[in-house]
């Protein structure tokens, strides 16, 4: 028996156990690829169309299904440009085209592992179609598990997860934070496929099965509901503003405004101490400023840090102040959230540094590799330094969770401070470098976080989009997009911890565990079948 009379026998047995013998045509599977990058654009925000989610999953599976490893890397492939070029279109705004497109690129890379993988798995759904749901949810974790952490720190942006912030299922994230619902979403998706591979010539019993796969996925879908969310333990409330205090205009060229910028801020926390003193506004217990509102160093500027106490000292609040602060070493620079208190200026005993700097953009690894293909990459003159400690920082009224623009991405950057004791979480961001889209997608990761850990929690953005986010995860207060803006509301505080929480990240581990036994599970499959005597 040739190869190729062992692969047409497959097929054969494939059509007996229920569905199509051969995989789809090329001409078929490659605009199914480019469609499904595409529903899974969608689902993210501007769009906020999450059911698409679990749409471009299913279309992404059937497209690779049966198929070689080199083309299902291809359709993956083509799925991840359709999404991650849109989706990443911001990053191309004032840095160029370079950066967009090779960014892009890599994070697609990422898919055609995946679709690689649907491809390999192949004998094993088609021996057991009731695991081809499973195993799908599987793979989409493990791959997004390898992205979130490769290369450089990983890049997490695009996760299905972040897709969800308006879906049922949502409240997922408090058992198993984003692994969980990137699970749900795949698994839904596999349903769907699996609903749909079938040859439907032949109606007799069809009924059964697709029964018990579209009860399943009512299930899979009406889970969220079962679970309890909100904010977990506390009861106490504080009054919390976000000063959104804009820039003269968007661009890299913000940072030449520095001293504008600082302006904004501070003339918008003056105006706000003089509605408080008349009466018309509730008075903060704390003022929060979003990233880079001060990237002029008040440490070292004292015509800076006496613009931040005169605010400070009139709204008679602390402020948390994002500030860009000079050293340790020469040449270096630390993106800070940094507390200034009335009357007694900075509290360095409450000082976060970000921890996850963006590789090249805040630093660049590699610096004379990376000149070679662009020198642009020469803008960033000094690498930011890694901070070592979460932010945990404890102005008074509340103890916070502080982390920096795109750290609320990576979930144990988030989980640090909650596991650190914070009872509110703050997201310093700065968007004038991007476009709306860009702040949505950020703020609903926010809402997920605070979902996940059952905390109330805040964005404050330069430019917007700022808002608030209750422990169920909905958004009150949320300003517009280049545009100055206070905002003030009460928020509820937590003490206790969600099961997410408590978990960690062992959740991921064990999907991305039962992702590797899927594959390995296939690979031995797939030697019994060579070992097939011809």
């Amino acid at each position: 028996m040739t190869t190729l009379d062992r692969e047409e026998t497959r097929a054969t047995d494939g059509a007996r156990e229920g569905g199509q013998a051969r995989p789809l045509s090329l001409k078929v599977a490659a605009p199914m690829a480019i469609v499904a990058g595409l529903a899974l654009l969608g689902a993210f925000p501007p769009y906020g169309l999450w059911p698409l989610a679990p749409v471009g999953v299913a279309l992404l599976a059937a497209a690779t299904h049966r198929r070689r490893l080199r083309a299902g890397a291809g359709l993956g492939f083509l799925t991840g440009v359709a999404l991650f070029a849109p989706l990443l279109e911001w990053t191309n705004l004032h840095t160029g085209y370079l950066p967009w497109v090779l960014l892009s690129l890599l994070q697609a890379g990422y898919l055609a592992l995946l679709g690689a993988a649907t491809a390999w798995v192949t004998p094993l759904v088609q021996r057991h179609r009731w695991a081809w749901p499973v195993v799908t949810g599987l793979l989409w974790v493990g791959q997004e598990a390898l992205r979130d952490r490769t290369p450089f720190g990983g890049f997490p942006w695009g996760r299905l997860a972040f897709s969800q912030d308006s879906s049922p299922l949502l409240p997922l994230a408090a058992l198993g934070g984003a692994p969980l619902v990137t699970f749900a979403v795949a698994l839904a998706g596999g349903l769907l496929v699996a609903l749909g591979w079938r040859d439907w010539r032949h109606q007799a019993g069809q009924w059964r099965p697709v029964a018990g796969l579209l009860a399943a996925l009512a299930v899979v879908l009406g889970a969220g509901s079962a679970v309890p969310v909100g904010v977990r333990g506390g009861g106490d409330r504080v009054t919390v503003a976000i000063v959104q205090g804009n820039v003269p205009r968007l661009g890299l060229d913000f940072n030449a405004q520095r001293q504008a910028v600082l302006n904004n801020h501070v003339d918008a926390t003056l105006t706000l101490a003089a509605q408080v003193a008349a009466g018309a506004q509730r008075r903060p217990d704390l003022v929060v400023w979003p990233e880079n509102s001060s990237d002029i160093d008040p440490l070292r500027n004292p015509g800076a840090g006496d613009r931040i106490s005169q605010a400070a000292d009139a709204i008679g609040a602390p402020i948390l102040v994002g500030a860009v602060l000079l050293g340790p070493g020469v040449g270096q620079v630390r993106n800070a959230g940094l507390l200034w208190r009335p009357g007694s200026g900075a509290d360095l005993d409450q000082l976060y540094t970000k921890r996850h700097p963006v590789p090249f953009a805040e630093y660049v690894p590699l610096r004379s590799i990376a000149r070679k293909i662009s020198a642009e990459v020469d803008r960033v003159r000094s690498d930011f330094v890694a901070g070592t400690s979460p932010g945990v920082l404890d102005p008074g009224p509340a103890v916070l969770g502080d982390v920096i623009c795109f750290e609320v991405a990576y979930d144990g950057i988030v989980r640090d401070t909650v596991t650190g004791g914070a009872q509110l979480l703050v997201v310093q961001t700065n968007n004038a470098t991007f476009d709306v889209a860009e702040a949505r997608q950020q703020l609903a990761m926010v809402r997920l976080r605070a979902v996940e850990h059952g905390r109330s929690a805040l964005m404050a953005s330069t430019v917007g989009v700022s808002g608030f986010v209750t422990p169920d995860g909905r958004v009150d207060g949320a300003t517009g997009f280049n545009t100055a803006a206070v905002v003030v509301r009460q928020m509820q505080l937590g003490d206790g911890r969600a099961v997410a929480t408590r978990v960690g990240v062992w959740p991921e581990l064990a999907l991305a565990a039962l992702a590797v036994a899927a594959l390995a599970g296939a690979a031995v499959l797939r030697r019994r079948r060579e070992d097939v005597p011809g």
